[in-house]
């Protein structure tokens, strides 16, 4: 069977001209003899090739044409130019099909990432929102308060300017997280890597927060066969601040005279995964795709009365991922959550 998926114009042409020169020919041939058979097929065949092929460029390839300028949506290169003259027109129209039905699908893609993009625009500023609302209305109920009388109360105006001053303090942390993120997203805060112990590191983050992990008598460990030293090539500085998120996070969410763990393990040669775990209420498995987002908090336990300005895991991947590598986080309700980050072991 003849194939003629990927014929050219000019043998689409010459094809069917020679469908239609036979039987004219054989005609003629017939009825008058061998030379006018053989003149009207030749005439005919001449005929139909270049009437056929000027329909062909007309009609059909020079849409075909627009398509692709269309597809592109950019001025066309001398190089384009040639693609469009000379290449194109070798394509069969299944080929060309098949090119509109990958540029289709390319558009439907894109259109739906830009409609999840602005979904999680509109989310992540009704939250911003929200999370700016909430104590600056808490200051103005304290101000106007202050002004209506209350002031000279000693006892009072001592109470309500302390409770301002923190939600200030609230508002500033919320603000400096913020700024934090989009340095790190903008590329503007650039990474110092060196060598240090993570261990020692890990100890040090204890240490900084024994007061918080001793107020809800919580332990802090390293856990048994991780303690010997393990050297990670990486900025000191901001791994120090990852940890120090996990572990105020796992302050907030521990138990009671829980247990925070921290694990080290070499993957291979060249790499270390570093895992922070606790034993309190964990996190609920449809909320775990999006605890690193930007202001995400769970419905159970994770709520604004913890403090925070729910950007502390946000800023943690942007951390780790500057510096190439993952972070992910298991939990389960009741028994607990670990958060884990990988870090290279030797100088990129």
């Amino acid at each position: 069977m003849l194939e003629t998926k990927n014929l050219s114009p000019q043998q689409l042409s010459a094809l069917t001209a020679l469908f239609l020169a036979i039987p004219i020919g054989f005609t003629f041939f017939l009825i008058e003899n061998v030379w006018i058979g053989a003149a009207a097929f030749v005439l005919t065949f001449i005929g139909s090739y270049y009437l056929i092929g000027f329909v062909l460029e007309s009609f059909i390839y020079r849409k075909i044409k627009l398509i692709y300028k269309f597809i592109y949506q950019t001025k066309a290169s001398k190089r384009e130019e040639t693609y469009y003259k000379y290449i194109l027109p070798q394509k069969g129209i299944d080929e060309v099909r098949e090119d509109v039905e990958k540029w289709a699908e390319q558009k439907s893609a894109e259109i739906e990432l830009l409609k999840q993009n602005e979904a999680y625009r509109k989310e992540f500023l009704q939250n911003l929102a929200h999370e700016f609302k909430t104590p600056i209305f808490a200051i103005q109920g304290y101000i106007d308060t202050l002004l209506s009388g209350a002031i000279e109360n000693p006892e009072v105006n001592k109470k309500f300017l302390e409770n301002a001053s923190k939600n200030i303090d609230r508002m500033v942390n919320l603000v400096e997280d913020l700024d934090e993120i989009s340095k790190l997203e903008s590329g503007e805060q650039p990474l110092y890597k060196e060598n240090f112990i993570i261990q020692d590191l890990i100890r040090e983050v204890f240490e900084a927060l024994s007061i918080k992990t001793a107020a809800k008598q919580i332990k802090t460990i390293i856990k048994k066969g991780c303690e010997a030293p393990i050297i990670v090539f990486a900025d000191k500085e901001k791994i120090k601040q990852v940890l120090n998120n996990l572990v105020i996070n796992a302050t907030k969410y521990g138990k009671n005279n829980g247990t925070i763990i921290a694990s080290i393990y070499k993957t291979d040669g060249m790499h270390v995964l570093v895992e922070i775990s606790d034993d309190g209420i964990g996190i609920a498995e449809e909320h775990l795709p999006r605890v690193f987002e930007r202001f995400y908090r769970t419905d159970r336990g994770r709520s604004r009365n913890v403090g925070g300005t729910g950007l502390g895991l946000a800023i943690c991947k942007h951390i780790i991922e500057a510096h190439g590598q993952t972070i992910h986080i298991r939990s389960k309700i009741d028994v607990g959550t670990s958060v884990g980050f990988t870090l290279s072991t030797k100088r990129n």
